[in-house]
């Protein structure tokens, strides 16, 4: 066993430290370079390509591995099973020589889903302390570029491991980091996190065609998929933008060498296209444009307007802007679908003319200021100067990669893209935070989800491979009254998926935020994965999930709820020990907020004094349950749940 990289300095970081010679053909899958993570105590599978029938020798941990290239040029092995620790090295000789170095045995994860995944380390709440203490050595970071494709590709653009440093981690996946982090204080072993995700997709985008050709509702979709002529696609999209833009701008003119050249107050906009802030650059008129945009807007201010002027308000925008207001920048956000208010600095604004500048970065799908109206406006004193009319546009960037198909216009594209190409390499298991996108077909969620679960097992080849994933954020305004919700159903699908042996799901029903989908708290999120694998796939004696509703017993107007998962037995975050979030219905399948208080360890009575008889209760049955307050000492908050099985909103 090899465990020197506690007394090592791996401070450095090495990549790849020979270049293939431009007539050599011996070549690794991308996923395997310098800084790697290879997981402990399994064989772990390496290939690549070569010139047929050429021979080739893998020189490991003081074992030389020899092999010969198919006739189609791939090649593979295993590597020999080995305990944590490192660092090591490894040649693959062939007609040419490739040398990796500083790799690590340990705990490999892959981390996935949608936008709450994608969620980079910069926009987490306490971003900038958590960046600066980023330096982790024997945690490796790995991040999967973007790309949809047709059929299944068998190897990345580009991309490498990298050791986790602030300058590496900024942009990495929060959630993931947190996850990994924890497991790697716990367990005091190297982690390698693969970082594989896509803000906005649904769950069918990751799966493959063998699962999907099975599903009922999607393989018509894969039909027409298999007719697809994606090259004439992409010119029939370049086409349309030419006629908007006439020209495809590839740099921005705006952002120069770090100068804001169009947040100039001076700069003529005169020749700039108008735009409704109310709505995406697609309902503008610009079609499946990503790219960069800015938007320029002057308003005349008083003397006393300009003096009282406090706060500029821009609703949501889609991905990520700065803001200027005459030359000065007064904030930025790395994110989407995300309110802006910025504070203006003293002095920013003068009596007469002003000029607001936003520089929009779209990333992926709909771009742009897109919130409600009532969200645009200049807050001066206490009474709101509205923004919410024309702006003064110009696209300064449209990336062409955005004239292809988007992730979620059929199922497979990004299992094809982004998942394909990993495969085999040895992990521990996957970490998934994903369903936003799927929210409104909850009821199809509970077979898709599953299914693409079970989908990478099967391609991983590893029939209990760990996979956990995040329960939906609460998020929306909360309702006055018990209403039917498809989140609530949402996380209903997910918590069915526990059927699965090796699952767990993290419970983030307590960290969202009304009106922002991408709550910045992921310390937890994090957290509450790692506890479900420290249990569950490292066999800790710890409490790793909230309370679980078990079962419901009616006596007269009362219900009478248990809970598993209570630890040291429940609690209400209550200082007079009531418990919310609680419904009931009679046979009319009425529900009315109901009475609940904590009976024991694991149990919870339920009543109302409007409903007799009640046959169903519900818990935290909402898009945003409203101050959810019932949890274990150990401080997991409850699941939510339903007794009824009634038909919902969802298909």
């Amino acid at each position: 066993m090899k465990h020197s990289i506690y007394k090592a300095a791996l401070a450095f970081t090495l990549l790849w430290s020979a270049v293939i010679p431009s007539e050599a053909n011996v070549k690794p899958a991308r996923i395997f370079s310098s800084n790697m993570v290879l997981q402990q105590g399994q064989e772990n599978p390496i290939w690549g390509w070569a010139d047929k029938g050429e021979k080739i020798t893998i020189s490991f941990a003081g074992k030389n591995i020899a092999l010969k290239a198919s006739k189609t040029g791939k090649w593979s092995a295993k590597l020999p099973s080995l305990d944590y620790g490192g660092p090591y090295e490894m040649t693959i000789k062939g007609k040419n020589s490739i040398h990796f170095d500083n790799i690590l045995i340990g705990e490999v994860w892959v981390c996935s889903g949608q936008s709450n995944m994608e969620f980079g380390m910069n926009g987490t709440k306490n971003s900038k302390t958590e960046i600066a203490a980023a330096n982790f050595p024997t945690i490796r970071l790995f991040t999967v570029a973007k790309k949809v494709a047709k059929t299944p590709v068998e190897d990345l653009d580009n991309g490498e491991w990298l050791a986790c440093t602030p300058e590496n981690v900024s942009s990495f996946s929060a959630v993931g980091f947190f996850f990994g982090r924890y497991l790697n204080q716990e367990l005091k072993v190297p982690v390698g996190l693969i970082h594989t995700s896509w803000g906005g997709t649904v769950a069918e985008t990751w799966s493959s065609k063998q699962t999907i050709e099975n599903d009922p509702d999607f393989k018509g979709k894969l039909q027409e998929l298999a007719g697809f002529d994606m090259a004439k696609y992409r010119e029939q999209k370049i086409a349309a933008l030419k006629a908007v833009l006439k020209d495809i701008p590839t740099k921005d003119a705006g952002l120069v060498n770090g100068v804001a050249v169009y947040a100039d107050q001076a700069m003529n906009d005169g020749d700039w296209a108008e735009i409704t802030p109310a709505k995406t650059w697609e309902e503008s008129g610009y079609p499946s444009i990503d790219g960069i945009g800015w938007y320029r807007k002057t308003i005349e201010l008083t003397a006393a307007q300009a003096k009282m002027a406090n706060e500029i308000h821009l609703g949501t925008i889609d991905d990520n802007e700065i803001t200027w207001i005459n030359g000065v920048k007064v904030g930025f956000t790395k994110s989407y679908n995300e309110k802006r208010v910025y504070a203006i600095p003293a002095n920013t604004l003068k009596a007469g003319k002003n000029v607001i500048a936003i520089r929009v970065e779209d990333t992926g799908g709909g771009g742009g200021l897109y919130g409600s109206a009532d969200d645009q406006y200049l807050l001066v004193g206490d009474k709101p100067l509205s923004l919410s009319d024309k702006w003064k546009f110009k696209i300064t960037e449209a990336q062409v990669g955005s004239m292809e198909i988007g992730p979620n216009d059929y199922p497979t594209l990004l299992f094809n893209g982004m998942l394909n190409p990993i495969i085999p390499y040895g992990i521990k298991g996957a970490i998934w935070y994903q369903g936003e996108s799927n929210a409104d077909r909850a009821k199809q969620y509970q077979r898709v989800f599953p299914e693409m679960i079970n989908d990478w097992r099967t391609h991983w080849g590893q029939k209990d491979l760990a996979f956990y994933f995040v329960s939906l954020a609460n998020y929306m305004d909360p309702t006055a009254q018990p209403s039917e919700s498809a989140w609530a159903e949402l996380r209903e699908a997910q918590t069915k998926t526990l059927a699965l042996p090796k699952t767990g799901m993290a419970l983030a029903i307590d960290l969202g935020v009304a009106d922002n989908i991408h709550p910045t708290n992921k310390q937890d999120v994090g957290k509450r994965l790692a506890l479900s694998a420290l249990k569950t796939s490292y066999g800790k004696n710890i409490v790793y999930s909230g309370p679980m509703y078990q079962s419901v017993k009616f006596e007269g107007n009362k219900a009478m709820i248990n809970f598993t998962e209570t630890g040291s037995g429940l609690v209400s975050k209550n200082k007079y020990g009531y418990v919310n979030c609680f419904s009931v219905a009679g046979a009319d399948h009425k529900f009315v907020w109901a009475k609940a208080s904590i009976t024991g360890d694991h149990t919870v009575v339920v009543y109302s004094d409007e409903v007799k008889n009640p046959v169903a209760v519900r818990f935290g049955w909402a898009n945003n349950p409203d101050d959810l307050n019932l949890y274990n000492k150990e401080g997991l908050p409850a699941n939510p749940f339903r007794t009824d099985d009634w038909p919902g909103v969802t298909k």
